[in-house]
């Protein structure tokens, strides 16, 4: 009820409006894209609170140090090394196997600057778990920020990303000049192993 609360009056003063599809109701890898400003963060949770939905996100273990590691779990957020990447997996599976329904907010674009590509970290944590995607995003042209549908992934990585491409054609983030198209670097079958589930922060 207090986060609710906090959610509420937190869109009457931000700078965006939220428009946004009804929440998941299963455990979902939930986009948020295109990540260009630490606003992102904000919009996550105001989204998140507003609609009810317990988010999780994956933020780098330096984060997590001292004094503010309870504040970041408190929030969501689940520490990640990145010389230990492929734990990730394991522990979103024990944590859907344990009853846990979240959304799993995820950053493919990985940074607050064009990178050139997504990270395919997304597509193979939502594979590996049988997740869906929920597209998540920020519009600086209509100055929007919600959720997206939530689309099954088929395995057919290049007729998926088209359409998580046509969804954020018009999305231009909060800075429209760090926004990266959403291609992987490799949409020709599986997702590189090279890539792993970018930090949300």
């Amino acid at each position: 009820m207090i986060r609710r609360l906090i959610a509420r009056a937190f869109w009457v003063i931000a700078p965006f409006r939220l428009v946004t599809e009804p929440k998941p109701e299963r455990p979902t890898v939930l986009i948020g894209a295109p990540h260009t400003s630490n606003w992102d963060f904000a919009f996550m949770l105001g989204i998140a609170w507003r609609l009810g939905i317990d988010v999780r996100w994956l933020g780098k273990h330096t984060l997590f140090r001292s004094w503010h590691g309870p504040i970041m779990r408190a929030l969501g957020g689940i520490p990640v090394d990145r010389t230990a990447p492929q734990n990730v997996v394991g522990d979103v599976l024990a944590r859907i196997r344990a009853g846990e329904t979240f959304g799993l907010v995820v950053t493919p674009d990985g940074t607050r600057t064009n990178t050139g590509h997504w990270k395919s970290g997304f597509y193979r944590i939502a594979r590996a778990t049988g997740m869906p995607v929920t597209l998540g995003y920020v519009d600086r042209t209509t100055r929007t920020v919600g959720l997206g549908p939530t689309i099954e992934l088929t395995g057919d990585v290049a007729a998926d990303m088209d359409r998580i491409r046509a969804f954020y054609a018009d999305k231009s983030g909060y800075r429209p000049e760090y926004r990266a198209e959403p291609r992987l670097r490799d949409e020709s079958g599986k997702p590189s192993d090279e890539e792993d589930a970018a930090p949300a922060a």
